[in-house]
């Protein structure tokens, strides 16, 4: 393909519709073709064949080759190191510029930062955008013009700014004639990854509007088959946009359902402005604790075999379907800091091993908030008791009884540890490392 073209580089943005980097590629005014790389530095990171968020990608990767194929055009799909793909890239077609959405992880701007580099040497620019937040970097700050770390007043400025200017949809369907005429490209299997299927079906991308409306009523309890929306996994791969969601909630007035979109972007930029977050607990001092750190009862935790009902729940829903309820994503990360001490970073990596919902800034965010080491956390002593918290949100018991059936049985588990003295112990051992901090 001799003619000019601007490529678009899709990554946690898997549509056509209101993608800002696809609309700002269709207004270059040259021909669009649009091209998403299965990272290989990544994947080969992935310990589990059976792992959902890569057939969750070859399933919506598929589905857009299959929108432009109606177009006649294509999706370019690579399997490879990025840098590598691109210079297959620059070798095979004449780019005149690149679009692509921003990324605020670590590996992600090194990623970004080395691609541009190799542009730059072709003399070609790289142009990014925001697309996956309502906010980012410095446009949600305080008074002194410093990021917040504490959710409450950035969700008050957050809410203050959020005009319909933000939510505007970009609207790429007005050029959708301007996408490269191309040969549909032959599909890229789970298997030339290296991967097999796991037969899962995947939450639907809408939201029910009867949701809307009874979501602060509903979102606490596990039981509820409908009682979230279950997008996370949209949301983190691009294939719903955030403004759309944030347009519902708005028109719906709920304010609860917009708090959680805002949570989120809370997330991404304490992730964009302390990229320390990914190794270290955002308040230092908490890298002092002395966890236990035993493996045999992190195990025990990771089955849903620790004796406790709603924990053990959530676990075996986790490794089940790779999903777990946020409440009982709450209980069981308090469960494992601080009843058994045992670091936190532990339990976020499992998370991020069995999430099909899987964000860094956000399991990174709700594990530090459990912990007691993040940005808005729970204070040290504050440890949700397991028990209370099943008969506060699954009164019946019908979440636990679906998950754990042998609840009743001489073969469930004792407790792994008595809630008192947990607590005390964790409460303890958090004071003294604290005062260690103050101390040094």
């Amino acid at each position: 393909m001799s003619e000019p073209i601007s490529l678009v580089w899709l990554r946690r943005d898997l549509r056509l519709h209101d993608n800002a980097a696809l609309y700002h590629a269709f207004k270059s005014g040259r021909p669009v073709l649009p091209v998403f790389i299965f990272d290989q530095i990544i994947l080969d990171d992935l310990d589990d064949q059976h792992d959902r968020r890569v057939e969750f990608l070859v399933q919506e990767v598929s589905r857009l080759q299959d929108e432009l194929a109606k177009m006649g055009s294509t999706l370019l799909v690579r399997y490879g190191k990025p840098i590598d793909v691109w210079k297959e890239l620059l070798s095979k077609y004449t780019i005149a510029e690149v679009f692509t959405n921003h990324d605020y992880e670590t590996y992600a701007k090194e990623r970004d930062k080395a691609i541009n580099k190799l542009l730059n040497e072709h003399s070609i620019e790289l142009h990014t955008s925001k697309d996956q937040v309502i906010f980012e970097g410095d446009e949600v700050l305080t008074g002194k013009k410093t990021p917040y770390t504490v959710f409450t007043p950035y969700s008050r400025k957050w809410r203050e700014k959020l005009s319909d200017f933000y939510l505007k949809s970009y609207p790429t369907e007005t050029y959708f004639r301007q996408f490269c005429k191309a040969k549909p490209e032959k599909k890229l299997t789970l298997k030339e990854m290296n991967f097999e299927p796991v037969g899962d079906s995947f939450p639907a991308r809408t939201v029910p509007d009867e949701l809307l409306d009874t979501y602060i009523k509903t979102r606490d309890f596990p039981a509820l088959p409908h009682g979230t929306s279950q997008l996370g996994i949209h949301l983190r791969f691009g294939t719903i946009s955030i403004r759309e969601l944030a347009r519902q909630a708005k028109a719906a007035n709920d304010k609860t359902f917009l708090n959680e979109l805002c949570w989120r972007d809370f997330y991404f930029q304490v992730l964009d402005h302390f990229p320390h977050v990914e190794k270290h607990s955002f308040r230092r001092e908490y890298d002092q604790i002395k966890w236990r750190n035993n493996e045999d009862e992190f195990e025990k935790w990771c089955q849903g075999q620790t004796g406790y009902p709603i924990v053990d729940a959530g676990m075996r829903q986790l490794n089940t379907i790779g999903w777990m309820h946020n409440r009982v994503r709450m209980i069981t990360a308090s469960f494992l800091c601080k009843h058994l001490l045992i670091d936190w970073r532990w339990g976020e990596a499992y998370f991020g091993k069995k999430l099909r919902d899987y964000d860094l800034a956000a399991n990174n965010g709700g594990w530090q908030w459990a912990a007691g080491s993040g940005t808005d956390a729970a204070p040290y002593f504050r440890v949700f008791n397991p028990t209370l918290q099943a008969k506060k949100f699954d009164p019946k018991g019908v979440y636990i009884r679906h998950w754990v059936p042998e609840i009743d049985q001489p073969n469930y588990p004792k407790p792994i540890v008595e809630h008192t003295i947990a607590r005390q112990r964790a409460i303890d051992t958090y004071r003294k490392a604290l005062a260690r901090d103050k101390a040094s």
